[in-house]
């Protein structure tokens, strides 16, 4: 399984399900069969892709830290003083945070929750609360090792279970989405959805096909690439990792 969803989980992988915007469904949106109104800018969350948002240049390099919040409803551009693209809320699982991976004077450039993988937006620094956060999580495919880090010192690691051949976990930098926890699911008492998808689940379940980490019920699945995408970790690994703030980045590697 690797399936998240916001408040009601569909499993699987990567199906992340819930609430999305009055009169879309998960699946329509993911299908790219809702277009915005006249006018509108489409808006960037894990259950839609943003056309012309510039790629991760540096998808393997770690940031120093710095976190930012939207403080209001805010158009995202392709550059500083470019074009708009797309509309980032406030909220969305929760608080939005996310990581800048530049900056320039008067702007900063994030990683996106929506699709593709790897997308950047720019957001002007007026529109956005700053932080930081000390620290990474490091995911190491073919070792299949977790690390977290603070202030660069590893301060747990844990073996962890992966993708399956036919539904890889995506490599690249991403950020740690929101935290939730759902009753109606038993597998893990808490959800910790990434800003990135999989790369061949373009829905699953009704969703965007979300990745996540996330515990399971038997610890066999540890050390093996078994689940359709998302990260599973050892229960006191989950205990660390959601204790770590949203935003923070996520660096999935070959090694």
């Amino acid at each position: 399984m690797g399936v998240v969803a916001v408040f009601a989980v569909v499993l699987g992988f990567a199906a992340f399900s819930g609430s999305p915007e009055p009169g879309r469904t998960p699946a329509s949106i993911a299908a790219g069969e809702v277009a915005p109104a006249a006018g509108e800018l489409p808006l960037s969350n894990t259950y839609t892709t943003v056309d012309g948002a510039p790629q991760d240049s540096a998808a393997a390099s770690k940031t120093n830290g710095l976190v930012v919040h939207p403080i209001r409803e805010t158009p995202v551009h392709d550059a500083p003083n470019g074009r708009a693209i797309a509309r980032m809320e406030s909220k969305q699982i929760g608080d939005t945070w996310l990581p800048v991976v530049a900056e320039e004077s008067g702007w900063v450039q994030v990683l996106l929750p929506s699709k593709p993988n790897g997308s950047t937006g720019w957001v002007r620094s007026a529109d956005v609360e700053r932080a930081q956060t000390p620290y990474v999580i490091a995911v190491h495919l073919k070792s299949m090792r977790l690390e977290l880090r603070r202030d660069d010192k590893v301060v747990g690691q844990w073996t962890v279970g992966i993708g399956k051949e036919s539904a890889p976990t995506p490599t690249g930098r991403t950020f740690l989405l929101g935290a939730f926890s759902d009753s109606k699911q038993k597998y893990s008492p808490v959800i910790l959805p990434l800003g990135a998808h999989s790369p061949t689940h373009d829905t699953f379940g009704g969703g965007p096909g979300t990745v996540a980490i996330h515990t399971w019920p038997t610890s066999d699945v540890y050390g093996t690439a078994t689940s359709d995408g998302c990260i599973r970790v050892p229960p006191d690994a989950l205990d660390q990792l959601s204790e770590v703030p949203l935003g923070t980045l996520v660096m999935i590697d070959e090694d």
